[in-house]
């Protein structure tokens, strides 16, 4: 039988740029875990350091980013990090913080994921634990909703409708592995509308936002000269912003999760309505048959 273990990171690597939020430098630097850590944010810019664990009920702020903390320290815009970790199959790694909020880089997480595969991925010797949806849970606020349904697998299929040409109604069904992550959603940028920037300024956000690290959405049209990494990149960035967020369980999740106009907020707060009953949920190990790649596998058989 083929046994699905943790995996972390091979060696110590860093990484720089500016704060989406702050304007600032930030770094954050990654180095291996033991197995079990999960994704151990530090923050460096307290004395002494203050460790915030990546989890849904860390999560302190959902304002255009999902920002975790700790006894009044913070650490914004973790998601697409995040994000990276869990689409390149990583499940434990410390992540030392300094400037208060992880580099926005190119807007996407394509940045972070060379990172990983230039640190390399190591397999350790205990096993995977997942968590598996036992019934449909649902959250909904206005028009919007985010629901977790049981599947043999982890797949999104995610719609976004806004009121501008330039994006309306895109759907995107996301099946996921490694390959189809990095391929389908890992350069899909961040994205935000040219009236709301002096707004958001004004309030003390996107103060590092630019052309260089997002999509920006003019009255006619898309501002950047480049254009579009895809055609529907806005639908795939809010596929990878709720991996990053769903990975904040704790474990890779076994259901099929549908979304219509959910955001960082949304999805947390299914997060936390999972976790309300225990009963919707079970964590468990795996191992696979000897016959199945581990990315093609339909079946998945419990560890007793």
């Amino acid at each position: 039988m083929i046994k699905l273990f943790q995996k972390t990171i091979a060696t110590t690597i860093s990484i720089s740029g500016i704060g989406l939020h702050t304007g600032r430098k930030a770094t954050v630097t990654l180095r291996p875990a033991q197995e079990n850590t999960g994704y151990l944010f530090v923050s460096k810019d307290a004395e002494p350091p203050v460790e915030i664990l990546a989890i849904f009920d860390k999560v302190v702020d959902t304002v255009l980013a999902t920002t975790i903390g700790r006894d009044g320290f913070k650490i914004n815009t973790v998601e697409h990090l995040i994000a990276a970790f869990r689409g390149m199959d990583i499940d434990n790694v410390i992540v030392e913080v300094e400037g208060g909020e992880v580099p926005i880089m190119d807007g996407s997480a394509a940045p972070f994921v060379y990172m990983i595969r230039k640190a390399g991925i190591v397999e350790q010797e205990r096993l995977r634990k997942y968590i598996i949806v036992n019934k449909t849970v649902t959250f909904e606020e206005d028009d919007k909703f985010i629901r977790i349904s049981p599947f043999q697998g982890f797949e999104i299929e995610f719609t976004i409708d806004f009121p501008h040409p330039a994006i309306g109604r895109q759907t995107l069904e996301f099946s996921f592995s490694p390959e189809n992550f990095e391929r389908e959603v890992a350069r899909a940028r961040t994205f935000g509308f040219y009236k709301e920037v002096e707004f958001l300024k004004s309030k003390g956000l996107a103060l590092g936002g630019s052309l260089e690290n997002a999509v920006v959405v003019g009255n006619d049209g898309i501002i950047n000269q480049e254009g579009l990494r895809m055609k529907d990149e806005f639908v795939r960035h809010k596929v990878l912003d709720l991996i990053g967020d769903i990975a904040l369980l704790g474990y890779p999740v076994l259901g099929k999760i549908e979304a219509y106009k959910s955001g960082h907020n949304l999805n947390n707060k299914l997060c936390r309505e999972l976790f309300e009953n225990r009963d919707d949920f079970k964590v468990v190990e795996f191992i696979l048959p000897e016959m199945l790649k581990q990315e093609e596998a339909t079946t998945v058989v419990p560890v007793v």
